[in-house]
């Protein structure tokens, strides 16, 4: 049984000389799990946390050079390593400049270097060499031996280590043969197999390996949809000549008619595989799929649809599947447990079960009505068509250079208008450069002009996606300073680079404003509908989740059901005031602050710049935002955006670590402090008590079996 979960957007992608071109080389695992290593096609790699969405370090290559091997992470040395220009090795640390990063040029070109867990990376070169790095750069210029055949290229490759075992494997292509090489350290040794085609027609689109006991298991996929598995020992003695590799046809996967393109397979445990690029069994080819499929139940578990067209490309890290697909990366959490027939065959049963076409997303009665009013008449339809094929036509003559020099000088209405019919027949490769330089020259303009302000011209290029802080760090500044927080809550869903200073900036604003000066200001339906089920009202039975129960903090004089309005119990959590301590569009503006990425250890110190009023009120309103969450669990399935429980007490983790000697002072923050105190008590007490019930649990296995069981059963057992 296996199950995907929400996605999430890591980072946009550098477009490409053609749409099916992949944009990205490799994804690599970074210094910690939650790191990874992305290097586009191009000149950078990032490093992104991907739990906060949010890049940690990137750098560039100069004009003229190319990556041609992935950046990957040093386990030994703490440093990254990477290959331009075929032959220049690259070896630099987090805090170093990468122009002066330490090079070695090598006598033959590389193919790819290969990261290993608590070892040195290896480097497997095109003519089928390998050597450890380390003894590479002690003498750069050492002979490299070539094993390949003329003709016979290296198409992928991969490293493993199995005990005190070495293991590089890669697969070479030679006038439409495939053959998969094994090298072997301690001692050397290479190994040639040679794999089986299903005819002359397929083609050989994704090859993936596992270690699994002492095997290397190989995952390929060809263009039929045959997805087949074979297996090379990890140890092992020499072997002369080429040696036929068997194979097992695990799965026959959806093609339609024709042949797949551009499709990958990745194995996840012994049962499940993921699979994009694939059509989907009910919607065709008509849409993209990520795809879990069982291959011991040959049934299709989970998916998820993808906007864009894929590149044939996957990875997996950390519980996460990676994903490149139009113009984004996506990363999607995954759940694989042990496979049954009775989990398989349920799925296969649900009409819209994770196995099936995905449900429609949960939709607002805002954005409904909001969608429905866009919606033009039936009858006006072929003349709408008709104006809008005329104003693209129109707009394709205007040049982006066009519409840089008359920002300079027009008047505010004519720009406005000049940018949106750029902007309706701008596309292509170009178009993140173009809104760049368009969204810059309209903040130079405005700081220098202060009646200069286009308000709608910066929604509109904030609304293509192609635009973000660093790409314009000005805007965001100048929408604060003209107090525009609507735009301002723009940026903060559209951009997932805002630096933490700007960040605590915008907080402090909003936490500023006044309710009367926000009244004006038009705030996104959903958000508001959001806010507004939150402070409807509480739970009646006053019963939260999370740990929060009246018999188990009894003990500590701790109020965890709600009072009548009219009286207040003992003390305890609700001597605050359960009511949402500030307006509701103020409050969706804060929410938009929690849902920012950031690094804690940059923010912290720009928290500490917020006034002891600024920090109660925020802590305040976190507080009564923590409660609603924990009690009610409808409005964390809304569907609609809104903050995680994590995210909160993130929050106030964060707040009072800047703020927790000051507070300690003051007489205001002695009740919320000691409130604080108590729910962490609770907890405490609530994992002591989940602890208790361990062993039992623990001990499940030891009961004795039924002797009377088939080939399939199902047992209950009852715990007292």
């Amino acid at each position: 049984m296996a199950a995907l979960c929400d996605g999430f957007t890591l980072c946009g992608l550098a477009s490409g000389p053609s749409s099916a071109e992949a944009r990205i080389l490799s994804i690599e695992q970074g210094r910690e799990a939650d790191h990874v290593i992305v290097t586009d096609a191009r000149k950078s790699i990032t490093v992104y946390k991907v739990s906060d969405q949010k890049p940690l370090g990137s750098w560039t290559v100069k004009q003229g050079q190319t990556i041609t091997s992935p950046a990957v992470y040093n386990t030994q040395t703490g440093e990254y390593v990477v290959v331009t220009d075929n032959k220049v090795i690259r070896v630099w640390k987090d805090e170093d400049c990468f122009d002066k990063a330490f090079k070695a040029t090598v006598s033959a070109d590389v193919a790819r270097v290969h990261a290993l867990p608590d070892s040195e990376p290896v480097v497997l070169f095109a003519r089928g060499g390998v050597r450890i790095l380390d003894t590479l750069l002690a003498a750069p210029q050492q002979s490299i031996e070539e094993l390949l055949p003329e003709g016979e290229v290296i198409r992928w490759s991969e490293s493993f280590v199995k005990g005190k075992q070495k293991v590089v494997v890669f697969t070479t292509e030679q006038k439409g043969e495939h053959f998969v090489y094994l090298h072997r350290f301690n001692p050397n040794c290479l190994l040639k197999y040679k794999l089986e085609m299903e005819d002359a027609g397929s083609c050989l689109l994704s090859v993936s390996a596992t270690v699994r006991n002492k095997n290397i298991s190989f995952l390929y996929l060809c263009s039929r949809g045959c997805l087949y598995q074979s297996e090379v020992p990890v140890s092992g003695g020499p072997a002369e000549g080429v040696q036929p590799l068997p194979r097992t046809l695990l799965l026959k996967l959806p093609v339609g008619d024709g042949h797949l393109s551009v499709a990958a397979a990745l194995s996840l445990d012994e049962a499940n595989v993921a699979v994009v690029g694939v059509p989907h069994p009910s919607e065709g080819t008509r849409k993209e799929f990520l795809c879990i499929w069982n291959t011991h139940f040959q049934t299709l578990q989970a998916s998820r649809e993808l906007l864009g067209q894929p590149y044939g490309q996957l990875w997996c890290f950390s519980g996460k599947l990676y994903v490149p697909h139009g113009r984004v990366l996506t990363a999607v959490p995954y759940d694989c447990q042990q496979s049954s027939l009775a989990a398989a065959l349920g799925r296969l049963k649900q009409g819209h079960g994770e196995g099936s076409c995905p449900p429609p997303p949960v939709r607002s009665w805002n954005s409904l009505l909001h969608e429905a009013a866009a919606q033009p008449q039936r009858s006006t339809r072929g003349i709408d068509t008709r104006r809008s094929k005329l104003r693209k036509s129109q707009a394709a003559s205007i040049t982006v250079d066009q519409v840089l020099e008359d920002i300079k000088t027009a008047p505010g209405e004519d720009v406005e208008r000049e940018v949106e019919s750029f902007l309706m027949g701008a596309a292509g490769p170009d178009l993140q450069l173009a809104v760049g330089q368009v969204a810059s020259q309209l903040v130079t303009r405005c700081l220098s002009d202060p009646s200069f302000y286009t308000r709608n011209s910066l929604a509109r290029l904030v609304h293509t996606r192609c635009l973000c802080h660093s790409v314009c760090p000005g805007l965001l500044p100048l929408v604060l300073e003209k107090k525009d927080y609507s735009l301002v809550q723009l940026c903060l869903q559209h951009f997932p680079d805002i630096p933490e200073e700007v960040t605590c900036a915008c907080l402090k604003a909003f936490i500023d404003v006044s309710d009367g000066d926000l009244e004006a200001v038009d705030i996104e339906p959903d958000s508001m509908s959001l806010m507004e089920d939150i402070s409807v009202g509480w739970r009646k039975d006053g019963n939260l989740e999370n740990g929060f129960s009246p018999v188990l903090l009894e003990d500590d004089g701790y109020e965890a059901r709600i009072p009548p309005s009219k009286s207040r119990g003992r003390a305890g959590l609700l001597d605050l005031d359960v009511s949402c301590p500030v307006g509701l569009k103020k409050a969706v503006l804060l929410n938009e602050i929690l849902q920012t990425a950031h690094t804690e250890s940059f923010l912290l110190p720009h928290l500490k710049d917020l006034s002891v009023q600024q920090v109660l009120l925020f802590l305040r309103y976190l507080w009564f935002l923590y409660l609603k969450f924990s009690q009610d669990f409808n409005v964390r399935t809304s569907g609609l955006r809104s903050p995680t429980t994590v995210q909160i007490i993130d929050w106030v983790c964060l707040v009072l670590d800047a703020h927790f000697t000051v507070l300690v002072m003051v007489p205001e923050a002695k009740d919320m402090l000691s409130h604080l105190n108590k729910f962490v008590r609770s907890q405490v007490r609530l994992i002591s008590e989940l602890g208790k019930i361990q062993g039992s649990l623990q001990n499940i296995h030891k009961l004795k079996q039924s002797e009377d069981v088939g080939l399939y059963s199902i047992e209950i057992i009852e715990l007292f």
